[in-house]
């Protein structure tokens, strides 16, 4: 799989540009505020129907304008994919596939599987447990439209038992039999969610490790572990010892809302012991897992999107990086990089085709 043509209008800084593209290795290099990172933004969004650095949509559209268009042509599986993403202030946003508007825009993700790598992930290491879910989750949905389909159902459900503890609190009162008909349906959705992020870790953990071993060269050993209530309780149990403190704080404490991932090197916190290279060394193998994991999944080569990912790593680390993508286990890769001289330099060693767009 991979993407033909990008056109873009009135998408953040573009006001119109047109990019055909090379179904191998694509570089975007230029200074910094050209445009680089937004246009690998676009095609992400083409994947998801959302900006990866900015999900608020309507602050995708360019300043002054009440629009943005963005149109991939894809070729997968040998037949042409045409998806056009749009939104007009004040409207939905649309998303076409082949000029069929989808009902639900979450029927598109999995569609166009990609993995973006980029200094933003640093979030990932640096924020709370919130950025870390989305991460597990963006994973398994691209190969799992049923998860998706349960997660967005327990987090609805989620939003109503939060706002049944703000009435009882509002208006001096409790009605345990309706409480309960809400912690019925968390329990068997996120049951379902948890055993399959419980499965997920336990097959992407080998995958990690064996990309933080190729990027270091192993002499470093990382771990990644699954942190989630439910590995000590059941959640109908969870949510009825707890129901006291949750009419208290007005908020469902107890549930696959709370789990999280735990990152560590030589068996400390990356956050607070790796260095910075060893931080990014860490969020390129997730990334590089990412993809592996969804190419195994879904059957399809994800697109990669490179971000300024050579910025502050050391040349031995890029060397590895390149050895790594120069395989046919990659297909369509897009690198955005300052540097035009250093980009050549490297895409030279990877033995495949290329185009250069300056910006």
């Amino acid at each position: 799989m991979f993407l033909k043509r990008l056109s873009l209008i009135n998408y953040k800084n573009f006001d119109s540009r047109i990019f055909e593209f090379d179904s191998k290795i694509n570089c975007l290099v230029g200074p910094n505020g050209v445009g680089k990172t937004n246009a690998l933004d676009a095609i992400y969004h083409l994947s998801f129907g959302k900006g990866y650095f900015n999900p608020v949509a309507t602050q995708n559209i360019k300043h002054e304008e009440d629009f943005f268009v963005i149109e991939g042509e894809f070729e997968k599986q040998d037949r042409p994919e045409k998806i056009v993403c749009s939104l007009k202030k004040g409207m939905k946003k649309i998303i076409k596939r082949n000029g069929k508007a989808y009902e639900r825009l979450s029927d598109h993700i999995g569609l166009i599987p990609s993995v973006i790598i980029s200094p933003a992930d640093r979030d990932l290491i640096i924020e709370g447990s919130d950025t870390r879910r989305k991460f597990i989750d963006g994973v398994i949905s691209q190969s799992d439209k049923d998860y998706l389909r349960g997660l967005i159902k327990y987090n609805k459900v989620l939003v109503q038992r939060n706002s049944l503890l703000k009435y009882f609190v509002a208006n001096h009162t409790f009605d345990a039999s309706t409480l309960s008909v809400y912690d019925e349906q968390l329990h068997n959705y996120g049951s379902v969610i948890f055993e399959k992020r419980l499965e997920f870790v336990k097959a992407f953990i080998p995958i990690f490790k064996e990309q933080y071993t190729a990027i270091s060269g192993g002499n470093e050993e990382v771990t990644l572990s699954y942190d989630s209530q439910l590995l000590n309780d059941n959640l109908l149990s969870l949510l009825a010892k707890n129901v006291e403190k949750d009419r208290i704080l007005q908020y469902t404490g107890m549930g696959i809302h709370k789990d999280d991932l735990n990152f560590k090197i030589t068996g400390h916190p990356i956050k607070k012991f790796g260095s910075q290279g060893q931080q990014k060394s860490f969020l390129i193998a997730l990334k590089f897992a990412q993809f592996h994991f969804i190419k195994k999944q879904a059957k399809t080569t994800p697109i990669l999107l490179l971000d300024d990912i050579f910025d502050k790593l050391d040349e031995k680390r890029v060397a590895q990086i390149v050895t790594m993508v120069d395989n046919e286990n990659f297909g369509q890769i897009f690198i955005s990089d300052t540097h035009a001289e250093r980009t050549e330099e490297i895409v030279k060693n990877i033995h495949q085709s290329y185009k250069i767009f300056n910006l």
